[in-house]
């Protein structure tokens, strides 16, 4: 497995697993939407992805997107997307593209980063304990349009 920092260069590969991972969670195929969302990402320098390949294939990535703590007065960053695809999950691929996401957020003297999961997921929710993640259980999560 190669796990790289993307760029615009992986942009096709990015675009086939950003598109699964929407189907994942059950929303319709829109390739050259996924294109212009994740190409926006990049131009903008919105968004920093780690994307991991088995030799030439694509077969995961994680994209962080940048907060900021006002109390703490320190960068954060969440975690907004964890994708591998099916025929490589429990060989260990999640757990190395977090390490690189750990490894990014510590190297930009973040306080942390934040993620969120479905309370059903079970497994991410493994995955991400195992990873040294704390379930906060002291605030309530809001959501409004």
């Amino acid at each position: 497995m190669i796990i790289h920092k993307a760029t615009v260069n992986d942009l096709d590969s990015l675009t086939e697993l950003f598109d699964l991972y929407r189907i994942f969670y059950e929303q319709k195929s829109d390739m050259e939407g996924a294109k212009e969302f994740l190409k926006a990402r990049f131009t903008n320098k919105e968004s920093v992805v780690f994307i991991a390949y088995d030799d030439v294939n694509p077969v995961g990535f994680v994209q962080l997107y940048p907060s900021f703590s006002s109390v703490s007065m320190k960068r954060s960053w969440v975690l907004n997307d964890l994708y591998v695809k099916e025929h490589v999950r429990g060989k260990g691929l999640g757990e190395k593209l977090i390490k690189n996401a750990i490894h990014f957020a510590e190297g930009t003297g973040a306080k942390g980063i934040l993620l969120e999961t479905a309370i059903d997921n079970i497994t991410a929710q493994r995955l991400y304990e195992k990873m040294g993640f704390i379930k906060v259980s002291n605030s309530f999560y809001y959501f409004s349009i």
